[in-house]
C-alpha cells in the first residue's frame, strides 16, 4: 500500500504550528519553517511574501472548528463543544507561547495577526453558544462571548497556576457552566 505524503503547504503549516507552540512567535521566522518542514526558503517564499502571511496561513485552519453536524447538540454537548474547541485553539493551537506573545505585545504585526485568528475562533464558539439559545438547549446569563472568554480564562489560569491542563479540564467546564443548560 503506498504512503501518502504530506504536501509541502501541510508540512509548512504544521512547521509553524508547532515552532509557536513549543518556542513562542518569535522561532517562527521562513528559515526556521524550511528547517523543520524539510523544505526550501524558496519553497515557501513562492507560497508567501513574508511571515506575517506564513504565520496567517498556518493559523488560518484553527479559526474555524467543525461545525455542530458534527457533535452532540443538546446543551450539554454544545457546551462541552465549546470548552473542547476553545482548549485545542490553545493546546494544539498558538500554545502557551503564542497566548503570552498576544498579552504581551512584544511583536505587535505577530500579535494583530493572531488576534485577527482568535477573533474568528471566538465567533465560532460564541456562535455555537448562540445556536443553543435559539434552538432551546442553552440559557444565556449574558453574553455567549463573555462565557467564551471565560472559558479561555480558566484555561490560561490553570496552566499558569499548575504548569499543566488536566484530562478532565472540559468537564470541570461543563459543570462550572452548567447552569446554562436548559436540557439536561
Amino acid at each position: 500500500m503506498a504512503t501518502v505524503r504530506p504536501s509541502s503547504a501541510s508540512k509548512i503549516a504544521d512547521a509553524a504550528r508547532e515552532l509557536l507552540r513549543t518556542k513562542g512567535p518569535s522561532a517562527v521566522t521562513v528559515e526556521r519553517v524550511a528547517t523543520e518542514a524539510g523544505v526550501a526558503r524558496t519553497t515557501i517564499y513562492r507560497r508567501f511574501a513574508d511571515r506575517h502571511e506564513l504565520l496567517t496561513d498556518a493559523l488560518r485552519e484553527l479559526a474555524d472548528p467543525p461545525g455542530p453536524d458534527e457533535h452532540d447538540i443538546s446543551g450539554e454537548g454544545r457546551l462541552r463543544w465549546v470548552a473542547e474547541h476553545a482548549a485545542a485553539m490553545v493546546l494544539d493551537g498558538i500554545g502557551f507561547g503564542g497566548s503570552g506573545a498576544v498579552l504581551d505585545n512584544a511583536d505587535p504585526a505577530f500579535t494583530a495577526t493572531l488576534r485577527a485568528v482568535l477573533q474568528e475562533h471566538w465567533r465560532a464558539l460564541a456562535e455555537e453558544l448562540e445556536a443553543g439559545v435559539a434552538d432551546g438547549s442553552l440559557h444565556l446569563h449574558g453574553e455567549a462571548g463573555t462565557v467564551v472568554d471565560s472559558i479561555i480564562g480558566a484555561l490560561l489560569a490553570e496552566y499558569g497556576r499548575t504548569g499543566t491542563i488536566t484530562d478532565d479540564w472540559a468537564d470541570r467546564m461543563v459543570a462550572l457552566h452548567r447552569g446554562l443548560i436548559v436540557d439536561s
